[in-house]
């Protein structure tokens, strides 16, 4: 297991991660850490605990907006789907019914057709 050393408020803290995540951690920890100096320099010197537990519940804030928002773009997505499904069914059904009227039409042709090369040809008049 990989370590890392992230600072927050100043103060270094060591902690432990997955081989290759070093980074990672190191990007959420200065995420974090902005959130701290936000609160920091909106409230003063109100307390490390206090402090990182307004942090805390700032994040928790945005991740359930955009877990809220998440929701709404899958349920949109959902609702996109469907009515892409009806529209290409919709659209086979039309593509069958025009095949079954194409096919038709053939026939009437091909009988049309056939009944005139059956016919006589008509007497031709000589003077």
């Amino acid at each position: 297991m990989a370590q890392v050393t992230v600072t927050i408020d100043g103060k270094a803290y060591r902690m432990a991660c997955e081989e290759g995540q070093e980074p990672h951690l190191t990007t959420l920890a200065g995420q974090f850490d902005r959130y701290v100096s936000h609160l920091k320099s909106q409230f003063g010197e109100i307390g490390d605990l206090r402090i990182t537990v307004m942090a805390g519940i700032m994040v928790m804030d945005e991740m359930a907006e955009l877990n809220r928002r998440l929701s709404s773009a899958e349920r949109e997505l959902a609702d996109l789907r469907q009515g892409r499904d009806s529209v290409l069914d919709g659209a086979s059904k039309r593509d069958e019914a025009v095949a079954q009227t194409l096919i038709e039409v053939a026939e009437r042709l091909n009988g049309i057709t056939r009944k005139l090369t059956q016919r006589p040809a008509p007497a031709s008049q000589d003077s």
